[in-house]
């Protein structure tokens, strides 16, 4: 009798959004981002009028956190909370992080997933089409900025998830031609 063998790892790890996360360590972290993106892209913010004032929730959907982003400059927030617990807001977006990365640097077409139900937002819509107009307007890539603050280590991240979505992508493409 041949013995089986055990189900491979990740049949046996939970699903990640569903891992638990300690939060506390990327507060510093999204706080550095955030300020940096509005140094760079002051007109960013410019452009969101009088929804620099609002609350956005964005949720990842394959991860197991949301973030919290108030893009009023003098008093900035992006953090990390509990799906659990999320803070008072106006606008709420979700999606897997690769659409959101794909939707900050206006790589993918924002109708397009919103359609495709791939983005679900809810609350105050016109905050969000405000954000993502002025995610839009943005010369280089926030993405780009961001890596390019943690050095190689970021920049290769970058590339490697920029990797992973061009093979799902080309993943996609093929099983379309079905």
């Amino acid at each position: 009798m041949i013995n089986a063998l055990p189900d491979p790892i990740s049949r046996r790890l939970p699903p990640l959004a569903d891992m638990p996360v300690p939060l506390l360590p990327l507060q510093p972290i999204l706080y550095r981002i955030v300020r940096r993106v509005a140094e760079k892209h002051p007109g960013l913010f410019e452009r969101l009028g009088k929804h620099q004032r609002s609350n956005f929730v964005i949720e990842l959907t394959d991860l197991p956190l949301a973030l919290h982003l108030r893009p009023f400059p003098p008093s900035l927030i992006l953090r990390a909370v509990r799906k659990d617990r999320l803070p008072k807001h106006e606008a709420h977006i979700a999606g897997d992080f690769r659409t959101l990365l794909g939707l900050l640097d206006a790589e993918v077409d924002g109708d397009a997933i919103f359609f495709s139900r791939d983005l679900v937002i809810s609350g105050d819509t016109e905050a969000v089409v405000t954000l993502r107009n002025a995610l839009d307007d943005v010369e280089g890539s926030i993405a780009e900025d961001v890596a390019e603050m943690f050095g190689a280590a970021g920049r290769m991240a970058l590339a490697r998830l920029n990797a992973m979505t061009e093979s799902q992508d080309s993943e996609g493409a093929s099983h379309d031609n079905w």
